[in-house]
């Protein structure tokens, strides 16, 4: 699909799309707790579309019932397993499973598709067989074969390439309701994920473990309350998605983008922090963000936490009077794309000035860039950023495999419509 926005101003109010990573989390939490969770508000992202037939494919039933909510029936773990597991293109769901697909005692290939194919999966290699699992590769890529079931044991691992890993150790533990067991971590990265994976776990009723520092997640005595009572949860509004509308309303006009918490555990919350550094005119409020189109200062801003910030962030540092530094460019190499690379190469179709320094990204702004046809890498978040560029540029923005803003965002070009940007799909 080919996306073409036009310079234009928006004006209203949207509903933020559901989170991801809050829907994928309750999906895995609700197939381990095992009776009835009904799911308000779901996702529908493709990302979360594969968490869901993941838990189907290990035994849960999903019924989208009258109202919207999705009604997760599941045994537990006492699941069986279907001759592959397929993740999508979604790397949280292929951390996370993984290690609570290895809880059976049998054999399992878990594989997925496109981008998801080429990042790299060793750390399963090396940490797996120590929880008694056997595991096999393609040369540390997927397709993965797993035989288990896992033994939860005290152990370290290496949290500096993604906290996705530890979140499925810690589901996997928490589902066989694991005690006197503790995981070290050396390095985490991404820590308000581990908060958010917590969280989600704690609401499902699953055992939490303690938290020392991050440093530490020990397992005391706790047990799954598996099979109780029918259970309720909301799944949150997106700040992933979210940025790109506040950014957007900062560049182009007035927006209130409903639906969204801004105590929320989510570590793209920090989209607030960086509204202040650049002094937007925004305006908090309960379950609501107002965003005003801006005179934007320049920032400097730390993202090796919340790395999916990066393309919104880049595109309010274009239009910013001064030069912008962000930090954790490290972070973004085994993404959809190689997303430091793909920002400066794209960005600079447009007139933008962007580089990378070390593990910054340096961008210089620019009133107004001049437009130009350019490729979402079939990454999503490259996709929005542009697009949302494209609202001041002097000319159009036409975007090549526009398409892959469905892995996060399916309606996000049609909230822009509803916006009154102009926005041409073909």
């Amino acid at each position: 699909m080919i996306a073409t926005i036009y310079p234009s101003l928006i004006n209203g109010s949207i509903k933020a799309p559901r989170s991801k990573s809050v829907m994928q989390r309750a999906c895995a939490a609700a197939l381990l707790v095992g009776g009835e969770t009904r799911l308000l508000d779901p996702g529908t992202a493709e990302d979360d579309l594969a968490a869901m037939a993941v838990i189907q494919a290990l035994g849960a039933t999903v019924s989208k019932m009258e109202d919207g909510s999705i009604l997760i029936s599941s045994q537990g773990i006492n699941f069986n397993l279907s001759a592959e597991i397929n993740c999508g293109e979604s790397g949280l769901s292929l951390r996370m499973f993984v290690p609570i697909v290895a809880l059976a005692a049998a054999n399992a290939n878990v594989n997925g598709r496109g981008s998801l194919l080429k990042r790299p999966q060793h750390f399963f290699e090396e940490v797996l067989p120590l929880l008694d699992v056997e595991v096999k590769t393609n040369n540390g890529f997927l397709p993965i074969s797993i035989k288990g079931p896992l033994q939860p044991k005290t152990i370290t691992i290496d949290g500096s390439l993604s906290s996705q890993f530890l979140t499925g150790l810690l589901m996997a533990y928490a589902g066989l309701g694991a005690s006197g067991v503790s995981i070290h971590v050396n390095g985490l990265v991404s820590k308000p994920y581990i908060d958010l994976t917590l969280s989600v776990m704690e609401k499902l009723g699953l055992p939490v473990p303690v938290n020392h520092g991050y440093n530490t997640f020990t397992f005391i005595h706790n047990k799954v309350n598996q099979h109780s009572a029918s259970r309720t949860y909301k799944v949150e509004g997106d700040w992933s998605g979210a940025s790109f509308l506040l950014v957007a309303a900062a560049l182009a006009g007035e927006v209130t983008i409903e639906g969204i918490n801004a105590n929320s555990s989510q570590a793209d919350r920090q989209i607030l922090k960086v509204a202040q550094l650049a002094q937007l005119d925004i305006a908090i409020k309960e379950g609501l963000v107002k965003v005003n189109q801006s005179t934007i200062v320049p920032f400097h801003f730390d993202a090796s936490d919340c790395p999916d910030l990066f393309p919104p962030l880049t595109v309010l540092a274009v239009f910013a009077k001064g030069v912008s530094r962000i930090k954790g460019v490290s972070r973004l190499t085994h993404k959809e794309s190689n997303r430091g690379s793909t920002l400066v190469e794209e960005f600079s179709k447009l007139g933008a000035i962007l580089e990378i320094e070390e593990d910054y990204l340096v961008i210089k702004g620019h009133d107004q860039l001049h437009g130009g046809v350019v490729s979402s890498h079939h990454d999503h978040r490259i996709a929005m950023a542009l697009a949302v560029a494209g609202l001041r540029t002097l000319q159009p923005v036409v975007i090549e495999n526009a398409e892959a803003v469905g892995k996060s965002y399916p309606s996000f070009f049609s909230h822009l419509q509803s916006l009154g940007a102009s926005v041409s799909l073909s």
